[in-house]
């Protein structure tokens, strides 16, 4: 057999939380802060700090932004994360000052290793440079660094890490020129 989703087991401590936790946390995150009205940045980031993120000053976060862990994420001073933007935060997530990931954007911070017969899941951190740009439907892969001050240009797939202050775009994501 090559995949054996029954042998699959979800390693001790991997959510960061108790799934009592977790699920206070998913229920937060569909009425508060889903429901909270656009302006309402402030608030939005005090609920994410209330359940263990590091929020910034000024952060913008949008209402319909998706938040896996909020324990395991990092979100720098000033930062914007647009509308239905996906931190899948199974491992972190570090988003860097000044940083914008834009709208229907995913940061993918876990995978499987397809090697083994049960599957396992391994955590693998995300960062999103100081000063950065992930512009709109960008697919972040697990374990990706993003350098400062880098635009990842729109519905790039980031597999492997951009360096600093360079244009980047394509599936899979290439740095193209100087910003």
């Amino acid at each position: 057999m090559i995949q054996d989703l029954s042998r699959f087991r979800m390693p001790k401590g991997f959510r960061g939380r108790s799934a009592f936790a977790v699920q206070i946390w998913w229920l937060t995150q569909t009425t508060l802060f889903h429901w909270s009205p656009q302006f309402a940045y402030g608030f939005r980031s005090w609920l994410l700090r209330l359940f263990g993120a590091h929020v910034g000053n000024g952060v913008v976060i949008r209402p319909s932004a998706k938040i896996t862990y909020p324990w395991k994420v990092s979100i720098g001073d000033y930062a914007w994360i647009g509308d239905d933007v996906v931190l899948y935060s199974l491992g972190e997530i570090e988003i860097g000052a000044n940083a914008v990931v834009s709208q229907s954007s995913y940061l993918c911070a876990a995978d499987h290793d397809y090697s083994q017969v049960d599957f396992p899941i391994r955590a693998h951190k995300v960062t999103i440079g100081p000063e950065a740009w992930v512009a709109t439907d960008v697919f972040v892969g697990p374990g990706v660094s993003i350098g400062r001050g880098a635009v990842i240009g729109a519905r790039s797939s980031v597999f492997s890490d951009m360096p600093d202050s360079m244009v980047c775009m394509g599936s899979p994501c290439m740095p193209i020129r100087r910003r």
